[in-house]
């Protein structure tokens, strides 16, 4: 029996040993890394393929590694639209902040996701930041979308549409 929890014990610290070279080469490969992630669609399954698109970013790459922010305008806004209020905003087709979603945005906001809404949008939209839109306050507001990702790239953030 001791043999038996003995191998048992070397398999699992050998694996432990193998997942953190696996995060090291990880961090080595891809090393420091500044990133805009630009949503401009109301698709709900596409918006939820671009959550696990950047979460599958901060896994090969780390967080700590990672400077990362999601650029909302137009339609994009949808993601952050609470069900409860598509009824009164209907320039929007979906309002995609439901639980499921809701809880990926909150899981990279935790690991340092900022998510940046277009006050163009906002306000053409006639868009309540406090009642519409699910967890955004006046600081992720940023004059213009598109004008910020253009802004973000002049400052070395790499562009990824998903």
């Amino acid at each position: 029996m001791n043999k038996l929890k003995t191998q048992l014990l070397t398999a699992i610290l050998i694996s432990m040993c193998m997942l953190m070279t696996s995060f090291s080469h990880a961090s080595e490969r891809y090393g420091k890394q500044k990133v805009v992630y630009h949503i401009n669609y109301d698709h709900p399954k596409k918006q939820a393929g671009a959550l696990r698109n950047i979460q599958n970013h901060i896994n090969a790459v780390g967080a700590d590694n990672l400077d990362l922010k999601v650029v909302l305008h137009g339609n994009g806004l949808a993601l952050l639209v609470d069900p409860d209020s598509l009824e009164k905003l209907n320039k929007f087709k979906h309002a995609n902040a439901n639980e499921s979603m809701t809880a990926k945005i909150d899981s990279l906001k935790d690991q340092g996701v900022s998510f940046n809404v277009c006050a163009n949008t906002v306000r053409g939209r006639k868009v309540d930041l406090k009642h519409d839109l699910y967890d955004v306050n006046d600081n992720d507001v940023v004059p213009s979308g598109v004008a910020e990702v253009a802004r973000l790239q002049t400052m070395g953030y790499s562009y990824v549409k998903p």
